[in-house]
Order: structure tokens, then sequence, then C-alpha cells
């Protein structure tokens, strides 16, 4: 009897998820079945996860997509955490353009994927040579992130989901005094750990719209 198996992929790239399509399509097993669920945005992603008569096996996810700011999942890394949470045995595969090194690192740190590729890398090859890793309970990541974790100093920046969401709310043009409506911390925490980033940022003293402009030439947006 065949073991089945339940996919999930998310991605606002209708072209991306056809490749996965293919690749899964691809892959040689008469033991495995696959069904595969798709979604192309944080809300559709978030839907399907938290959906009870849902169960994954397997999810992929793009980092950047539309966010659910209802629900505050504002990438693809906040539904690998939500799935971890919900499916702790699925295992996640996470997709990006992102190269840049501290950006790298915090997904290896925070998330801890089973599998991360880099766009660029992204080949017919590649994938399946991905996901007959990852159903072989072995981790992949792609050459580029292999090359970029070889980099990895000990000062990297780590940031918790906090940290993460107060940056983005901030790079969205919301106030200081307004953050705690949207992050579950008081004013006085807000306040302390923006000066905590600026500082690890390298712009202590500056302004907010300096902290943002180095978050994201960092990678950290």
């Amino acid at each position: 009897m065949s073991e089945k198996i339940n996919i999930l992929i998310v991605d606002d790239h209708p072209f991306i998820i056809e490749a996965y399509k293919n690749a899964i399509k691809g892959y040689s097993s008469g033991d495995k079945e696959f069904t595969i669920t798709q979604a192309n945005d944080c809300r559709s992603g978030y839907d399907q996860i938290t959906n009870p008569d849902n169960s994954f096996q397997i999810a992929f996810f793009d980092i950047s997509m539309p966010p659910y700011e209802e629900k505050n999942i504002h990438s693809g890394e906040d539904l690998a955490l939500l799935i971890k949470d919900k499916m702790p045995d699925c295992k996640v595969i996470l997709l990006t353009m992102h190269t840049e090194l501290l950006k790298i690192n915090n997904i290896l740190k925070v998330i801890n994927p089973n599998g991360l590729v880099i766009k660029n890398d992204l080949t017919f090859d590649e994938l399946l040579t991905a996901f007959d890793k990852i159903l072989n309970h072995e981790n992949y990541y792609s050459q580029t992130v292999v090359r970029l974790v070889g980099q990895i100093q000990a000062d990297t920046i780590d940031l918790d989901q906090f940290d993460k969401q107060i940056l983005y709310h901030l790079s969205k043009g919301i106030k200081t005094k307004d953050i705690p409506s949207y992050v579950p911390l008081s004013l006085s925490a807000v306040e302390k750990r923006k000066l905590n980033l600026k500082e690890n940022l390298g712009v202590k003293g500056g302004s907010d719209i300096d902290l943002i402009r180095q978050a994201k030439g960092r990678g950290l947006l």
C-alpha cells in the first residue's frame, strides 16, 4: 500500500508553483502517493494551515508574499513558524530571492527549515534533488545558501519575532507610540527594542528612517 503524502505549496508566482508540481510529478516513487494543495498569498496559506481538516507532511513557502495583516502574518517565514507550531512533523522548505548574510542566518536560526533554496539557484534538477533529500529525512540547502553559511560570523544579529514585527510596522509608517496596537508589547518595551536595534545596526542616535534603511540594506526586511 502506497504512503500518502500531503504537500502544501504557498507562492504568489504561478510559474513557481507549476515548477514545484512538475518536479513532484517527475519524482519517481512507486510507494508514495502525493496530493498537492496550493495557495498564493499569506491569507490563503494561513487558511490552509489552520483548517482543522488539513494535515501536511511537506510544505513549500516563498518568503516574500502579500501579507495577512489581520493575523500578523507578513511573509512565508511567519507561515513556516505557524505550520511548525500546528504540525510539528511537517517538513518545511523555503524559497527566497534574498542572499544577504544576515537574512539567511536569521532564517536558519529562527525557522531551522528542512530546506532553503535561493531562487537564482533554482532549476528542475535542483528541485528534484531537494525533494528527494527531504523525503529521505535529510536537509537541503542550495549552493548559494551553503556558500553564505560558510561566511557567517559570530557577531551576526539575531532578531526574534517581536523585533521583526517592530521593523515591519515602522517600515509601513506606523509611529512608535502606536506599535503596541499591533504588537503585544508595552510602549516602553517597544522603545527599548528599537534602541537596541539601532545600536546593533550601527545607527545609534539615528532616525527611524535610518533604521529602516539599514535593516533593508542588510536583508532584515
